[in-house]
């Protein structure tokens, strides 16, 4: 379990839980000729995944095969794999199957999982027990995750559910039915605050950097430099913000006094991508939806459920829908005035509207209240969904399986003690 990669004895094992992609690890093999690949589907095990933050869809394949995304279970029956694999492997790369026993495995030098997190296998002996390197595939989500984001948030702004209403409906909106879509205020000017600026947070900030949005950035430790901002991990080709350049301020912490004085910044528009930690369970409550509800801001989570208290966000959602609004626009009126708008604004209390795609718990049961907070977009966590998901993750792979050969540094790779 170290001293480098010996080309003579590389032996990469493939543990997923979809069907063997021919075309991605002949490219591998191409590039990697001393490199031995095994590849188990690990689709046929009846088992459901405790959450490892992966779609079902990683690849291009049918959402039958895919199932297996979050189909994969640690402590599954591994009946595809024997003792003579684990043995001989050099790199695993899986979403969550282990050997159960780091004995089994005593020439693993490096796992890399097909998730951006691993919080899924932190109880794990491999986890606990052994200074294996680990990766994960943290940098792929930003494309899809990003639009996720914008879609839901304009659906929510710009009225979408009353004009699909009306197209489901053959209904030709009234003039007087129109005063909400009339309030609609676009996003050049406003403020877009990310929680937690990683991969997903860097393209969701170049997406709204091109709406002419502001935004500032929040981390975990301070970023004084210029490369302490960089992205040092896998970056989408095009996508994100390298060098760390678009936030208007930076602002960190692990405390609440610094999380408070992020959120006092005047934000329109928040963006929850933190991973989950202990420090960040709840970090979301009562007392930061008030902050936030200066200027009844949005929210966005496409982290973990965990991260907000869900009963409050309910609460200041309802606190908007029942505060006392502005006074209803003249139907005869083109346009609203900017004064009475902001008036309106002021006048309210709470969030104005949030979308999540993680919820606490998931799935998330029928009879929960989140499913009617109003202003409330609840989508069951497949904002990750993309036809390119398998062949990213093997790309982080192949950029590492390059930098052990030259003896650099790896990216992505997980600081156990942070947890991520």
């Amino acid at each position: 379990m170290g001293g480098g990669p010996d080309k003579n004895a590389e032996h990469l094992l493939c543990t997923l839980p979809f069907p063997e992609p021919k075309a991605i690890l002949d490219r591998i093999r191409k590039n990697h000729p001393h490199i031995q690949i095994t590849y188990r589907d690990l689709s046929h095990q009846d088992a459901f995944a405790k959450d490892s933050g992966i779609p079902d869809g990683g690849g291009a394949y049918s959402s039958n095969d895919l199932r297996a995304l979050k189909a994969q279970a640690i402590g599954t029956p591994l009946t595809h794999l024997t003792t003579d694999l684990w043995r001989e492997a050099t790199i695993l790369v899986t979403l969550s199957a282990l050997p159960p026993s780091p004995a089994l495995c005593p020439n693993l030098e490096l796992i890399h999982f097909f998730s951006a997190g691993t919080n899924h296998v932190q109880t794990t002996p491999i986890y606990k027990e052994t200074t294996i390197a680990l990766t994960t595939s943290s940098g792929i989500h930003g494309p899809q995750i990003a639009e996720w984001v914008l879609l839901t948030s304009l659906v929510s702004s710009h009225a979408y559910h009353t004009l699909h209403a009306w197209q489901t409906q053959h209904l030709w909106g009234k003039q007087s039915q129109t005063s909400r879509l009339r309030t609609v205020r676009d996003n050049v000017g406003q403020r877009l605050a990310v929680l937690g600026y990683g991969s997903i947070g860097r393209q969701v900030a170049h997406v709204a950097r091109s709406m002419g949005m502001d935004v500032i950035a929040f981390t975990a430790s301070p970023r004084p430099t210029p490369e302490s901002k960089r992205d040092r991990g896998f970056i989408v080709p095009g996508t994100g913000d390298p060098d760390g350049s678009i936030p208007s301020a930076w602002h960190s912490g692990l405390d609440r006094a610094s999380l408070h004085a992020f959120l006092a910044q005047d934000i329109d528009w928040l963006v929850v991508s933190v991973p989950l930690t202990k420090e960040t369970h709840h970090l979301l409550g009562q007392p930061e939806f008030d902050i936030l509800a200066k200027r009844n801001a949005f929210v966005s989570n496409i982290s973990r459920g965990q991260i907000l208290v869900q009963a409050d966000l309910i609460a200041a959602l309802e606190a908007y829908a029942a505060s006392e609004a502005a006074p209803a626009p003249d139907p005869d009126a083109e346009l609203q005035s900017p004064a009475t708008a902001e008036q309106g604004a002021s006048a309210r209390k709470g969030l104005r509207g949030a979308a999540l795609d993680v919820t606490d718990p998931e799935p998330l049961p029928e009879g929960d209240p989140l499913w009617e907070a109003p202003n409330c977009i609840v989508t069951p966590h497949i904002s990750g969904l993309s036809v390119m998901y398998a062949d990213r993750a093997f790309q982080v792979l192949e950029v590492n399986l390059a930098r052990r050969e030259e003896g650099r540094g790896l990216i992505n790779e997980v600081d156990r003690e942070r947890g991520y």
